[in-house]
């Protein structure tokens, strides 16, 4: 028998020959495993549905795995994927809202613009477009320019404002290089009043970057380019999610299939035995100004008799009573007969819902007061009903970095006021193609009637 001797170097390369190929097999084994993890669908499946908000019948529509699904979606919206399922999640609810109270609105939005669409807008103005304007745009490119408006309506006796969410080419048509307002790109349009809403994609002349707002002249500066600001929104994922959060939460009320931005303060409520009032806000931008300093609100009032009371309980609305406080302590009282010319009748499971408005010079106000009625039955009878204290204050605003003062010019605004009709008056509004937004010449020898 032949023995074969091996020296210490030979056997140290023959273990090593070994451990090598082991380590390569374990190497493929793992990779393998890898790849197979990298591609297991309930992994991919949680992912598209927390990034895209994709379903189990979307992937079946698809035809594809939930890798290949993740994969289409992050080619092509990958650079949006922190914006998109907060848009996406609002654009659902919104559409989701409309199609049961505003169906018509729903018609009018437009399908998504693509990227190359956009890329060319941000070429035509010469500005960067925010990458959450840009993921809202992707899922729906605004509106057609229809009435009524998706960003909400408000409507007095003579005076109607409705406002259209621009699409992306009508929005670049109207963007700002004048001074006082450069690069500024509309985000609404009213064809009413000519009032738009902005986003500043530059911080420029007092404006911070891609915060939203409503432009208003101011009119004691010897400058026409001066521009105050009443601030909406800090970007558009806040100005757009907050809107929609208020729209289908019933913040804002539905009238005759219109969105109406008034807010109510869930506890601007009082009940005098069977009969309760609450009282909702809305703050006019297009009828305001800072300088000189000018805040117009209207209010709507909802009376409302308890289905459970007793017929004997009917009453009729005789006056009203208005304690109304300013934010510099001035203290003014107003009373008269009935609301806006009316007597109501009140009845068991009544509602009486009526919409008036206020000026003052001051950022805030409160008002509160009280109804007196009669009873039917008894004439002799006579209460009064509490009328919850309510705020009205206007939205942040900011002044231009530099402003020349000129004498104060003063104006005075006039509604004769009622509940809204909601027909559309033939404002002097802007002309279109400029987008200049407030319509200041509105203001021109109106009245309003305070605290009806």
């Amino acid at each position: 028998m032949e023995v074969t001797y091996r020296s210490s170097a030979q056997l140290a390369t023959s273990r090593s020959g070994h451990l090598t190929l082991l380590h390569f097999i374990n190497c493929s084994f793992v990779s393998r495993r890898l790849n197979e993890l990298s591609k297991h669908n309930p992994l991919w499946r949680t992912l598209c549905s927390k990034h895209w908000l994709l379903s189990d019948a979307d992937r079946l529509q698809s035809g594809v795995s939930w890798y290949c699904l993740f994969k289409q979606y992050y080619r092509d919206l990958g650079r949006y994927m922190q914006y998109y399922p907060v848009l996406k999640r609002a654009w659902e609810q919104l559409k989701s809202f409309l199609q049961q109270t505003c169906p018509r609105m729903i018609a009018s939005l437009k399908e998504g613009a693509t990227e190359v669409e956009l890329n060319d807008i941000e070429a035509q103005i010469g500005c960067r477009l925010p990458d959450d304007y840009r993921c809202s745009y992707r899922i729906h490119n605004g509106q057609k320019l229809v009435i009524p408006g998706l960003m909400g309506s408000m409507s007095l006796s003579n005076h109607y404002r409705s406002e259209v969410l621009l699409d992306v080419e009508t929005a670049a048509g109207g963007f700002q290089q004048r001074k006082g307002m450069r690069r500024c790109l509309p985000l609404t349009f009213c064809f009413h009043t000519g009032l738009s809403q902005y986003m500043a994609l530059e911080p420029a002349e007092g404006r911070r970057m891609f915060e939203s707002f409503y432009p208003c002249p101011d009119q004691t500066a010897q400058d026409p380019s001066a521009i105050d600001m009443f601030i909406t929104g800090s970007c558009f994922l806040e100005w757009f999610t907050t809107y929609v959060h208020n729209v289908v939460t019933g913040e804002y009320p539905i009238i005759r299939d219109q969105i109406f931005r008034y807010v109510h303060d869930k506890g601007c409520v009082a009940t005098t035995g069977d009969i309760t009032v609450s009282v909702s806000t809305s703050f006019l931008p297009e009828l305001s100004s800072v300088h000189p300093p000018h805040f117009f609100f209207t209010y709507r009032i909802r009376i409302e008799m308890s289905s459970g009371a007793s017929p004997e309980a009917a009453c009729q609305l005789d006056s009203r009573y208005w304690k109304i406080t300013t934010s510099d302590g001035n203290v003014e009282e107003v009373q008269g007969p009935g609301v806006v010319g009316e007597f109501p009748v009140m009845t068991p499971g009544k509602v009486h819902e009526y919409a008036s408005c206020t000026t003052f010079s001051t950022p805030s106000e409160y008002m509160e007061g009280h109804y007196t009625f009669h009873r039917l039955a008894n004439k002799e009878e006579v209460f009064h009903v509490a009328i919850p204290r309510f705020h009205m204050v206007c939205p942040p605003f900011r002044e231009p970095v530099v402003r020349t003062v000129k004498t104060p010019l003063f104006y005075t605004t006039r509604f004769d006021d009622h509940d809204d009709d909601g027909e559309y008056c033939d404002g002097d509004g802007d002309d279109f193609g400029d987008l200049r937004g407030i319509n200041m010449a509105a203001l021109e020898g109106a009245w309003c009637p305070r605290h009806i």
